[in-house]
């Protein structure tokens, strides 16, 4: 159990890690190319990467902390650290994609007040083309290995790797139309941006939103529910499940019930049915599963 669980954690901080390295180099060049070819977009699309930068810091840093043994204060581990670290990376989107958009809200009004935005470089042009590809493909290969380990954080991450490469095809568009079509559609470039914020913030909300509910205690999905009920319920001598509680605690599942069985039944057997009823609900939801079933003789 123990090794699974380190191996989980360096594969969560291989990814993030190559991530992170990816995401550093590319604000650098989308500063670089926003300044020099004069792309008010790109250089709102290099703050994007540098939010995405400060999220791998966030991943890793949660990750490290989630991943720590029950103690004496947390009986339920320690995994609704990676919750929170999910929520940040929310509300950061939501803060950087309302940020973008007020910022090509000023641009494309004072452009229809009659002022004169300057024209992109084709540097600006080839970086966010370049963007858009690498960050593609990390959101692929990031999302991959989040559903694999079971983390939330890892594939809020992926997404926002995602947003990044939708922010990057904005500013392509933006700066490519005001390139090729000259000084009247140069506006292109913070329209674009704006469209743009707009799913920026979308998928911050949709990732910040399951996180309040998890925070607030909120039970697992019904069909979840019915699956436990099921499952426990196909043991001979499992007669009736009430008063189940589920919950998450991080990428865990933690399940209470009362069960009733025979009342005849010796206490060896009682315990080795409860036993059988816990490796059917880890078989289908983790062998880390928190489980507390409490046995009631039929009335």
């Amino acid at each position: 159990m123990r090794t699974e669980k380190m191996s989980r954690e360096r594969r969560i901080y291989r990814i993030t890690l190559a991530g992170s390295v990816l995401n550093f180099f590319l604000l650098i060049f989308k500063f670089l190319a926003g300044i020099l070819g004069n792309s008010g977009a790109l250089i709102a699309d290099a703050v994007h990467s540098l939010s995405d930068f400060l999220t791998d810091i966030i991943v890793v840093l949660f990750v490290r902390q989630s991943n720590k043994p029950e103690d004496r204060n947390h009986a339920f581990g320690h995994g609704k650290y990676e919750t929170l670290a999910t929520a940040i990376i929310g509300l950061l989107l939501v803060a950087v994609g309302i940020g973008i958009g007020v910022e090509s809200c000023k641009s494309v009004y004072s452009f229809l007040r009659g002022g004169v935005l300057e024209r992109p470089g084709y540097w600006a042009l080839v970086v966010a083309l370049f963007s858009v590809l690498t960050k593609e493909l990390l959101y692929r290969y990031t999302a991959r290995c989040g559903k694999q380990v079971g983390s939330q954080a890892v594939i809020a991450n992926a997404w926002h790797h995602r947003s990044d490469a939708f922010s990057s095809v904005g500013t392509a568009v933006g700066v490519g139309g005001s390139i090729l079509l000259g000084e009247s559609w140069r506006v292109l470039d913070p329209l674009a941006a704006v469209i743009v914020s707009i799913f920026i913030v979308k998928v911050g909300i949709q990732l910040f939103l399951p996180c309040v509910d998890e925070l607030l205690e909120r039970s697992l999905p019904e069909s979840v529910e019915n699956e436990i009920e099921q499952a426990v319920c196909s043991i001979a001598g499992v007669s009736d499940v009430h008063h189940l509680r589920t919950r998450r605690v991080g990428s865990r599942y933690a399940i209470e019930m009362h069960v009733r069985m025979d009342g005849s039944l010796t206490l060896f057997e009682v315990h080795r049915k409860t036993v059988e009823a816990e490796t059917k609900i880890r078989s289908l939801f983790g062998e880390e599963t928190y489980i507390n079933i409490h046995v009631e003789p039929l009335k």
